[in-house]
């Protein structure tokens, strides 16, 4: 059985009792498939909490909540503060309740962005076959990461997670196992700074004791559908005989009798699509009119256009988004030919879209995502539309971005955004 050492990668082929002989920690992990594992997954610990902690050295040791305003929600919260129950997505009043001491600070999502940025192009540096989840997070298949680095994945994720913490300054949990859904479940298990292994020869007994939730898939409202079926745990489902799963649930269920036997026949994929690009806000008060919701309505297409243009893309459908005062949510899309990155476009479709929903609710969220993704060559071609028009705001749009790369966000606004200063939402 082999043994690691989490600060700084030696691994010896047999557990020697004690610290680690090489640089004397006792942050050490043993386990028999240690050497023969080769994929895994890296989560970033508290991400945003962590970037901001990292940028203002009189936040550390304190609770930090990343969100804002009283009918908002916790984007993240750093450790200090889940030691209060604070967790993502609850709502800010009751993550206040719950911690009044701590410090909120709303999102800034482009120094979010930048350190993610970062911590990809370090995981690239270990292997080409790495699978984005999201900004803080990614799959990584390392199965040559012997011949190509000297060292098995284990010793080798070792040292992303020392180049992250130092580059980034963020820590990262990790996960190592045979198959993609088994990695995220162990680099849950450790948090902060973890690492945890799921081999194969301990992985059914592992999942039959989790929640049928924990399966890839499984939301919500699957989760209700199975336990009114009779199945709460993983265990609950791996004992129905083969083929049952498949012929209750169709193609979902035969996915699920993999997964709860430790089967996961997916690849890592560095190639995974982006499927849309989106921005939303949380309101401090229930709005209804035309006034108050479309100037909202420009700033969230200003920041899917920047997005676009960041990553590449052009939208050829738009999506609008709404959250009624009830929590019920409203969803319109509208194509757009030819796609587009501007703010412009992107605004009045979404404008005709909301102007049907008026009148007819009070909102709590509006948003807009940018779908049907092609890439940024195709966008705004002058030929299909008015040549003089998308001249005028191509550089319109290129001139603001240019002043607030310099002024910051606040720096220039378009008239129908002004009433934005006055709302304050949660971004």
């Amino acid at each position: 059985m082999a043994i690691l050492c989490r600060d700084c990668g030696y691994l010896e082929p047999e557990i020697v009792e004690g610290r680690c002989p090489s640089c004397a920690s006792p942050r050490r992990i043993a386990h028999a498939e240690l050497s023969e594992l080769t994929i895994a997954h890296i989560d970033c610990d508290a991400f945003y909490a962590a970037v901001e902690k990292r940028d203002d050295p009189k936040l550390q040791g304190k609770p930090l909540i990343i969100g804002g305003g009283k009918r908002g929600v916790v984007a993240t919260a750093c450790y200090v503060a889940r030691r209060f129950g604070v967790k993502s997505a609850m709502p800010m009043f009751k993550a206040l309740s719950a911690c009044p001491e701590a410090i909120v600070l709303r999102p800034n999502m482009e120094k979010y962005a930048a350190a993610g940025r970062q911590v990809r192009e370090i995981l690239e540096t270990a292997t080409p076959l790495v699978e984005p989840l999201s900004i803080d997070e990614a799959f990584l298949d390392l199965t040559g990461s012997t011949r190509l680095h000297g060292k098995p994945p284990a010793a080798v994720l070792v040292g992303i997670a020392k180049t992250i913490e130092k580059e980034v300054g963020v820590t990262v949990s990790i996960g190592l196992s045979y198959a993609k859904f088994l990695a995220k479940l162990a680099s849950e298990i450790d948090k902060p700074r973890g690492f945890a292994v799921i081999g194969r020869s301990e992985a059914k007994v592992f999942l039959a004791k989790l929640p049928v939730s924990s399966l890839p898939g499984v939301g919500a409202k699957f989760t209700a559908k199975l336990k009114r079926d009779g199945f709460k745990t993983i265990a609950d489902l791996a004992r129905l005989p083969t083929g049952k799963l498949q012929k209750e649930y169709g193609a979902t269920g035969a996915r699920l009798e993999d997964f709860c036997n430790g089967r996961d026949p997916r690849s890592v994929n560095p190639s995974r699509k982006t499927k849309s690009i989106s921005s939303e806000i949380t309101l401090e008060t229930d709005l209804r009119d035309a006034d108050d919701l479309k100037p909202l309505l420009w700033r969230q297409a200003e920041r899917v256009s920047q997005r676009l243009k960041e990553k590449g893309f052009s939208a050829g459908t738009v999506v609008l988004k709404l959250k009624t005062d009830t929590f019920q949510i409203i969803t319109r899309q509208r194509p757009i030919s030819p796609p587009t990155q501007l703010a412009e476009r992107l605004y009045r479709a979404a404008e005709k879209l909301l102007q049907s929903e008026l009148g007819q609710n009070h909102y709590r969220l509006i948003g807009i995502s940018g779908t049907d993704l092609q890439p940024e060559q195709e966008a705004d071609a002058a030929d299909l539309i008015a040549k003089e028009e998308l001249t005028r705001t191509t550089k319109l749009e290129s001139a603001m971005s240019q002043i607030r790369a310099k002024a910051g966000d606040g720096a220039i606004y378009k008239g129908r955004a002004i009433s934005l200063k006055n709302l304050n939402p949660k971004t």
